[in-house]
């Protein structure tokens, strides 16, 4: 995978135009968590250090395109940066032609998405976004599955495209993941529905040794292999497709392995009783919410052994905490392991935050929707434009 990386070039005196991905959640105007921007900091710390007058745009919330919403405005997000880099911080909102930088500056670009052809990454926009720079770096990962004006289409007619920090980690550690993994090749993959996830099911089971299910994804995989599951969450119309993910997994000597044990409740609450069962004693009002002891036990033996580990998705409903075992046994084994490991997705780093491995995990995707379609095999509109970028510029 061939992209220009900033690291590679010289930005003393130079425009240059980052797309950050710094859609934090805000609660009345407060960011209650500013992890994305912590992420942002190096690309801009570089720049900065390097002499080049930095702007900075990213998208915050889903606003109506071409109309300002001040509930979404990038200002406490200016104010969050200013006080991590200790230096200030501009909020531009006025016409893209008249944005600029001095050097050692940053100004930022009011939200992406309160104009007009964002979403349908306009030419005209992204070529005034690309008037704006010398070198553009895309670093939003997490935007990369999207073709947008300030993902895409400014890269395609910037002077100079290239991969910022946070961006060039992600890929390099998805490939190394995926592309040339040390084995076995273990992959967990939790969630609520086959459905939902059957692109990335089919994808991985041509790829891994073991393919670990959870939640009612694993449960659908249960009735598949012949086990009862009670009153519980699953896809009766995805069984005959688990039962081929299990066949074509089994022809090349892989697997699937099925919980020969769970914990059960009565209903989906905070309050509800937890019993472990296995399989066999599911009653018909039993609903899983958690792999039982013997399952996790087994599934941490197979972490253990791994070479290289992916993981999207919680096995139980964690945020419970009579059925949060399975998840947290299952991630202190993967911070335990030796193997490289690579997390993403929402519900997976607040499981990661909430057992304390987040320094154990070799990386953490920032990622959720990219980090998924990469799983899937699919190609990353900003990243194929990066690629494209590169070889001109080589020459």
């Amino acid at each position: 995978m061939e992209f220009l990386r900033l690291s590679e070039l010289d930005l003393s005196g130079k425009r240059v135009l980052i797309r950050a991905d710094l859609n934090v959640p805000l609660d009345h105007g407060r960011i209650t968590d500013d992890t994305r921007i912590q992420a942002s900091l190096p690309a801009i710390q570089h720049a900065v250090s390097a002499g080049a007058s930095v702007l900075l745009m990213s998208h915050l919330g889903r606003p109506t395109e071409g109309s300002f919403d001040p509930a979404l405005s990038l200002a406490p997000v200016a104010q969050r940066l200013a006080e991590l880099l200790k230096a200030p911080v501009y909020l531009h909102q006025g016409e893209l032609d008249t944005a600029s930088a001095q050097p050692g500056q940053v100004v930022m670009l009011e939200n992406v998405r309160f104009r007009l052809g964002e979403k349908k990454d306009a030419e005209a926009l992204a070529k005034t976004y690309a008037g704006l720079c010398d070198i553009f770096v895309m670093d939003a990962f997490g935007t990369a599955h999207r073709a947008e004006a300030s993902t895409h289409g400014v890269g395609l007619f910037a002077p100079i495209s290239c991969a910022g920090p946070l961006l060039a980690d992600e890929l390099d550690a998805l490939k190394r993941a995926l592309e040339a993994p040390a084995k076995p090749l273990v992959a967990i993959v939790g969630g609520s529905k086959v459905s939902s996830k059957l692109s990335v099911l089919t994808e991985l089971a041509k790829r891994v040794d073991q393919l670990i299910v959870g939640g009612g994804i694993a449960n659908t995989f249960i009735l598949a292999a012949g086990g009862k599951i009670g009153h519980s969450l699953a896809e009766p119309d995805q069984i005959d497709i688990a039962k081929e993910i299990i066949a074509m997994m089994a022809e090349r000597g892989a697997s699937v392995p099925i919980p020969t044990d769970v914990i059960v409740g009565k209903a989906f609450a905070a309050d509800t009783e937890a019993t472990t069962k296995s399989i066999e004693d599911i009653a018909a009002d039993d609903m899983i919410f958690d792999i039982g002891p013997n399952t996790s036990a087994q599934l941490a033996e197979i972490v253990k052994r791994a070479g290289t580990i992916v993981w999207n998705g919680p096995l139980g409903v964690f945020e419970f905490e009579q059925f949060a075992s399975g998840t947290a046994l299952l991630a202190r084994a993967i911070g335990e392991s030796a193997a490289f490991s690579i997390a993403g997705g929402g519900d997976t780093l607040a499981a990661i935050a909430k057992f304390g491995v987040t320094d154990k995990i070799s990386y953490i995707s920032t990622g959720g929707g990219a980090f998924l379609e990469f799983l899937e095999g699919k190609t990353l509109p900003a990243v194929t434009m990066l690629q494209s970028r590169a070889k001109p510029y080589q020459q």
